[in-house]
């Protein structure tokens, strides 16, 4: 089967090339969004048959296959879909989705400006150097991580949901308030087409045509810049004001550094407390996905809060017993830190172990007190010889007056 991909603006009567109209001119079946319909429906020709794209996509590539069945029975030859697309189809665009869902399909592609090009365009702003973030039907990670790592230009695509005001709230809401935000309005159409620049507070309260798209240009004032590696312990609200209750920033340091996180992609941090490991982690590696547990209930407002404070968004918080809670809908992880076990140090590894990725690692960091009755390293090594794990070589540390810490790390 053979795919013509064609790209287009909101503009109502759209600028095709002879070569294009040619092809249009000749095509039998047609296919693209309800909005691509109304635009091009007058150029196409007489007893074409058009395909909607909608949700959910595998209806539709099931319907690409019977026309193409069909009309093989009667040509013997393979049929040619041409697709109209928004902006460039290879730019977060359907003729990605035909490669991957089709890989044996021919496809043709004539792009036309993807609509931040479009803004970039109208503000005469450069944008070799933007940072792309697609929010179109996608969930927030690339966006958090490019805020996190102080990207200084971004560039977004919005959804019914990711909305311009959508976008400012959560930028407010972790302190990335240093950024002028651009909407554009139905790029491309002579009358509808508009273009505003707004403060973050301005946006966040503003409601915006669809389609829309969003630059975002940082005044200098990154907060990368002034992250210190290894936030002070003094910045995190603890629990209780309890300063024993935080694992401490040398200790926090050396645990990240165990878990070997710039080469992993999922982060489980287990009786998360304060948050001031899972929070870390988030800041000092934006790529990873980091799903924290907790059975403190009181401890969710507490991580919550210092997210918003030190500007790490992203973590997926989980509250209760984690021996209770259901991980099949969660990204497998391959680095976890036991943070807090309540005596029940084997169950959780063993529970970790059925989800843990062959080449995962756990960590744990013992603590020797002269009043703990039963050492945790007596059974961390316990665990480790039930389990089958291997050891790696202990960390051994002490931080001022405080008890004595053991870094313990083991895999499969």
């Amino acid at each position: 089967m053979k795919f013509v991909v064609i790209g287009i603006t909101d503009a109502p009567e759209p600028f095709f090339s002879p070569e294009v109209k040619d092809i249009i001119r000749h095509g039998k079946v047609f296919s693209g969004g309800r909005r691509h319909h109304e635009i091009v429906a007058s150029y196409l020709p007489a007893g074409a048959e058009w395909i909607d794209i909608t949700v959910p996509l595998d209806a539709v590539f099931e319907q690409y296959l019977t026309v193409n069945h069909s009309h093989l029975t009667s040509h013997h030859s393979p049929l040619t879909i041409i697709v109209f697309a928004s902006g460039d189809p290879l730019f977060f665009g359907f003729a990605n989705t035909i490669r991957r869902k089709m890989p044996d399909a021919e496809v043709v592609v004539y792009p036309t400006f993807n609509s931040l090009q479009l803004l970039a365009h109208r503000l005469l702003m450069p944008y070799h150097d933007m940072r792309i973030v697609s929010l179109t039907g996608r969930p927030w990670p690339s966006f958090d991580q490019a805020l996190i790592e102080g990207a200084g230009k971004i560039g977004a695509l919005t959804d019914k949901e990711h909305t311009p005001a959508t976008i400012a709230q959560r930028m407010l809401e972790y302190g990335y308030n240093h950024y002028i935000m651009y909407v554009g309005e139905h790029l491309g159409h002579p009358q509808q087409e508009r273009v505003t620049t707004l403060t973050l507070q301005e946006a966040a309260s503003r409601d915006f045509l669809m389609p829309n798209s969003v630059i975002l240009t940082s005044d200098g004032a990154s907060m990368k810049a002034h992250r210190p590696f290894g936030i002070p312990d003094t910045d995190f609200q603890l629990l209780d004001g309890r300063e024993k209750m935080i694992t401490k920033m040398p200790i926090r340091l050396l645990t990240l550094q165990a878990l070997e996180l710039p080469q992993r992609r999922v982060f489980w941090d287990i009786g998360f407390c304060t948050g001031s490991v899972s929070i870390e982690a988030r800041l000092q590696f934006p790529h990873l996905q980091v799903c924290s547990f907790e059975i403190r209930p009181e401890c969710e407002s507490i991580i919550q809060e210092n997210a918003r404070r030190l500007g790490a968004p992203g973590i997926q918080i989980l509250m209760g017993d984690f021996l209770d809670t259901d991980l099949s809908s969660l990204p497998r992880p391959d680095a976890v830190f036991i943070g807090g076990h309540g005596g029940r140090l084997k169950d959780m590894m063993a529970k970790v172990l059925t989800v843990l990725s062959d080449d995962g690692v756990m960590v744990f960091n013992s603590v020797t007190a002269p009043k703990v009755p039963t050492d945790s390293r007596q059974l961390w090594n316990e665990a480790c010889e039930a389990l089958g794990l291997h050891q790696d070589s202990p960390i051994h540390l002490q931080i001022n007056d405080y008890h004595p810490i053991t870094i313990l790390r083991c895999r499969k």
